[in-house]
Parts: C-alpha cells; sequence; structure tokens
C-alpha cells in the first residue's frame, strides 16, 4: 500500500493535472452555437434510421453515462453464432434486417427482429478527446466525405469519423445497401424531431418550426444537406458534452481533497494509484494534463479469449493487437453499466473483482499489470466508491443541460402493445407479428412484420380502429380486431419451408390525416395453416394509437 506520507499533499493541496478543457475541434469544423444545436437535432433524431426507431442517442443516454441503458437485456450469440453458449455478449438493439423497400428480411440470428451489435455501446460523453474511436479505433482523426472519399478534415476529426459510421450500418441504423442520398432525401422532406414528445426548450425555439435543410443554412451558410455536414454537425455537438464538473474537478479547482471525497473514496484513490493494487492509473491514465483517466490506447487485458473478437487486430492487422480494445475513460463510469465490450461484467464490483483475480484468459499480449492482486473487500469497496463518488458529473446523471435530450419514440405511449393469445398451427407454433414502426401521421411507412408461421402458406393482415374484447373464435382462430370494420392485406405465400419457418412482411403507408390523431390501431395475422386441425393459425394482436 501507498504510504501515509503520499495522503498529506492529497488531502492539503490541489492535485497538479490540469482541469478538463473543451474537447479540440479541427480547423474545419470549429464549434459554433448553430451547429451544436443542429447536432443535437440529428443526434436524437429518431427518423435518421430507416425504419424510425433508432438515433444516435439510443445507444447514448446521458443519464446513463453516454451508453445505452437496454444493454443489459440485448444479447448477440457471438462468434459461434448460437445462443445460450458460453460466448454470447451483450450489444445494442438496432434495427430489423430489411430492404430499401421497407420490408424486413429473415435473419439467420435475429429473424424478423431488431438485430443486436457485438459491442457495448462506448460512452458517447467525453468522446471528443480520443484521436481513435470505436472500441477498436477504426474511426481515425482524418475524415473522409462518406460520399466520395475525399479528405474533408485531416486531423482531430475521430468524432466526424464515428459519427457516420453507425447511419449506413444495416445492424445499427440502415437498410441493405443504404445510400447518403437516401439519407439526404430523407431529411430534406423530415419535420426535425417529428418523433419527438418533447424537446429541451432552448432546442425547440432555435429550431423554431424550420426545415432541415433551414437548419443546415444557419449552421454552415446554406441549406446543402450531405453526408460530411451531417457528421459534422454531430461531432459538433458532442464537442459541448463536457463532463467537467464532477467532484474530482473541485479537487483540481483547488479544494482541498478531504473536503470533497469521503474517507472511503480517498482510500479507493490511493488504491487505484497503488501499484501494490494493480496500478488501475497505468491505463486509466492519472498523469501530467487534462485527466480522462484513460491513455487512449489499445490492450488485451483477458476479458475473453483473445481470438473471440480480434479487437484492434481488425485495424491494424498486427498479431499483438489480437483480442486487444481501447481503455475507455472512466468520468461518469458508475451509471454505465455492464462493463468491457462484451458486457460480461455487470457492475463496477465485478470489474474490480475481475482486476483482482488478475482477468480471466490469458495471451502472450496480455497486458503485464493484469495479474492476480488478491484486493481485500475493503479495498475493492474503497476503489467502486472512489470511481462512483469522485468521477460523477451531476448534470449528465440529472440530465440537465448540455446533457439534456428530447424524448424518444421509444419513451412514449405509442409504441405498439401486444395483447390476446395466438392461435397454434401445425407443429403447435404460434406466429409472431413483428411491429416497431412509429404510427406518426404523414410520417413515412410502417412495416409489419409475421414469423414462427408455416412456410408456403397464405396471410393476412387485419388492421382495424376497434378490437373485440377477449376475441372471437373463427375456424379455430381466436381474432381480437373487429372483423366487419378490418381491412384486409394479405401476402400470398409467406417464405421459408415448413412449420414455424414461414415469415413475411407488408409495407402500409401511414395516412396524414389530422382526424385520426389520438385513435387506436389494432392489426394481426391470421394465416391459412392447412397443416393445422383448424386449417387456421393467429398471432397475437397489438394495439398503437396515432399521433
Amino acid at each position: 500500500m501507498l504510504s501515509a506520507i503520499y495522503l498529506v499533499p492529497l488531502l492539503c493541496a490541489p492535485l497538479s493535472a490540469a482541469q478538463l478543457p473543451a474537447p479540440t475541434a479541427p480547423a474545419g469544423n470549429p464549434v459554433t452555437v448553430s451547429k451544436a444545436n443542429l447536432g443535437k437535432a440529428l443526434f436524437w433524431d429518431e427518423q435518421l434510421s430507416s425504419t424510425g426507431t433508432v438515433s444516435c442517442g439510443t445507444c447514448h443516454m446521458p443519464e446513463t453515462g453516454g451508453a445505452d441503458p437496454r444493454t443489459k437485456d440485448n444479447w448477440n450469440p457471438g462468434p459461434d453464432g448460437v445462443f445460450g453458449t458460453g460466448d454470447d455478449v451483450h450489444g445494442s438493439g438496432g434495427v430489423p434486417l430489411s430492404t430499401k423497400t421497407g420490408h424486413y428480411l429473415q435473419d439467420a440470428v435475429f429473424g424478423l427482429s431488431p438485430q443486436v451489435t457485438g459491442r457495448v455501446a462506448p460512452s458517447a460523453i467525453g468522446a471528443g478527446y480520443s484521436k481513435h474511436l470505436f472500441w477498436d479505433g477504426r474511426a481515425g482523426e482524418t475524415f473522409l466525405s462518406p460520399e466520395t472519399g475525399a479528405i474533408v478534415l485531416p486531423s482531430d476529426a475521430a468524432l466526424e469519423s464515428q459519427a457516420v459510421g453507425p447511419i449506413m450500418s444495416s445492424v445499427e441504423m440502415g437498410h441493405i445497401g443504404r445510400t447518403w442520398p437516401e439519407v439526404v432525401s430523407r431529411l430534406q422532406s423530415a419535420t426535425p424531431l417529428a418523433l419527438s414528445g418533447f424537446v429541451p426548450t432552448a432546442l425547440e425555439q432555435w429550431i423554431a418550426g424550420r426545415t432541415y435543410p433551414q437548419l443546415f443554412l444557419e449552421a454552415f451558410g446554406t441549406n446543402q444537406i450531405d453526408g460530411a455536414r451531417i457528421g459534422m454537425a454531430i461531432a459538433t455537438y458532442e464537442r459541448t458534452l463536457t463532463p467537467d464538473q464532477t467532484p474530482w474537478d473541485l479537487t483540481l479547482s483547488g479544494v482541498p481533497i478531504d473536503q470533497v471525497l469521503t474517507a472511503q473514496e480517498i482510500t479507493g484513490l490511493l488504491a487505484f494509484l497503488d501499484p501494490d493494487s494493480g496500478s488501475c492509473g497505468t491505463c486509466h491514465s492519472m498523469g501530467q494534463g487534462p485527466v480522462r483517466f484513460t491513455d487512449d490506447d489499445f490492450h488485451y487485458i483477458g476479458v475473453a479469449p483473445q481470438d473471440a473478437d480480434l479487437g484492434r487486430a481488425l485495424v491494424t492487422g498486427r498479431d499483438r493487437d489480437r483480442g486487444s480494445f481501447r481503455t475507455p475513460q472512466l468520468r461518469n463510469v458508475a451509471l454505465r453499466g455492464p462493463f468491457m465490450h462484451d458486457g460480461s461484467l455487470a457492475d463496477l464490483a465485478e470489474v474490480i473483482e475481475f482486476y483482482s483475480q488478475g482477468g480471466i484468459f490469458d495471451a502472450p499480449n496480455k497486458h503485464p499489470e493484469i495479474r492476480a492482486l488478491n484486493l481485500s473487500q475493503t479495498l475493492k469497496r474503497a476503489i467502486v466508491a472512489f470511481m462512483t463518488g469522485a468521477l460523477t458529473d451531476p448534470r449528465v446523471a440529472a440530465g440537465t443541460f448540455p446533457f439534456d435530450r428530447p424524448s424518444q419514440y421509444a419513451d412514449s405511449i405509442h409504441e405498439p402493445v401486444e395483447f390476446g393469445l395466438g392461435t397454434a398451427g401445425s407443429g403447435g407454433h404460434i406466429p409472431k407479428i413483428v411491429a416497431i414502426e412509429p404510427p406518426k401521421l404523414g410520417v413515412g411507412d410502417i412495416t409489419l412484420g409475421i414469423e414462427n408461421a408455416r412456410g408456403g402458406a397464405l396471410a393476412i393482415l387485419l388492421v382495424s380502429p376497434a378490437d373485440t374484447a377477449g376475441g372471437v373464435l373463427h375456424s379455430g382462430a381466436r381474432l381480437y380486431p373487429h372483423l366487419p370494420s378490418a381491412s384486409l392485406q394479405s401476402l400470398p405465400a409467406l417464405r421459408g419451408l415448413g412449420p414455424g419457418n414461414g415469415w413475411g412482411s407488408l409495407v402500409l403507408p401511414v395516412p396524414n390525416d389530422p382526424q385520426l390523431l389520438g385513435m387506436p390501431l389494432f392489426a394481426q395475422w391470421v394465416v391459412f395453416d392447412q397443416g393445422s386441425n383448424s386449417r387456421f393459425a393467429a398471432s397475437a394482436a397489438i394495439r398503437w394509437s396515432w399521433f
């Protein structure tokens, strides 16, 4: 342990590290209020995704430290592609696999349900300080035009490089083969944040009912929308997310540390620095300069087998980088979780236990500081207390400016609610209805999918403004929408072969009729299943409301 003599200067004097400044912006993309406001609107606008269900902010919520609160419940099957085996990992929910026309395709792993990424979403708060972003660092500081590949910003632009990636991903936000002209066309006709029930007052007043071309005009001088400007605006917004009001920052400003941190937190700080306690600060650097608690480097630390995810080696091709990932910064770390690139550690207590044990797996390139420490329970709790009490910015935890945000469709009462019981078809399989897209009047289309039905069978979608309480039996299938006023849409033959393998989807236009506002919408699939006793099968029903 560190000698008590080291404690005296910590208690009685400010630390030598500098206070956290704003991130460096590229010379060609200076921070302006207008550009940051535009970036904030884009960052939180779910209309940037093909389905209207995912924004950048969906995976980077401020109240959870800039990470994804859904991660603990979202699973990816890992390298073997099979759920329930030891290599399953946590990730972020994205969009169903889909085509340009909006039709869903059956993914080999996720079916017609939203896909899940193979890594945990890193925090977007404070991301502007790093020269390389994503866990593997593939977003470098040279920003290339997404459309042409020409250099737009030669340096300091990792945020811009990262921001445009998820928009094109067919897992995270896009459809297969999505193009930037499609994204631009969508924004040109979209009402900014149309799917948000709440927009922070300052942002709402800045938007002031204007269109995206008008907002781009103010931010960039012309109303041109393109991929580079989208990335530059989002990056500018992210550079305003500086988490510099933690208790730790009070110590950097000159307040004696014992007036800021508790005795347990100070003990945790000393253990954090102590070589005998693993020297956490080796990688979560606390050297000279602004303290972000990261060396911004890549290390293999034994979280998973070296080849389970090659990490940095996928970018560099170097054997010594196999299984290495970027060291995350620790500001607001207590708000995040689960932890590590694969989400394998549920909370900070598990993280400290992992390091105390010296990691789980070994490889030739394992960082030498990852070794068995056998920390006492007292020290483990103290380190967690330090990271929790000293490194949390209260504005981030409370979601106050600049960490406030528009609400999301997923926050609303308009998401579909499933009710009733489906009716099994051949093989005992109950068809499943897939409905995730927002029924926003005048905005895009709605895709309704069906899976787990009999392949090759005829499927009919019932859509109705009313339902029958308790359902009615019709030819052996229990139906919930009120049949006389239901409109029928059919799929002549479900794709796939045999019981439980049938799937398909319909794309329905959304009306632009203000009289429908607030009215309910019901939907249910019925399948003509010749292999079942009743010759019919049915999904459960869903209830929406137009907004």
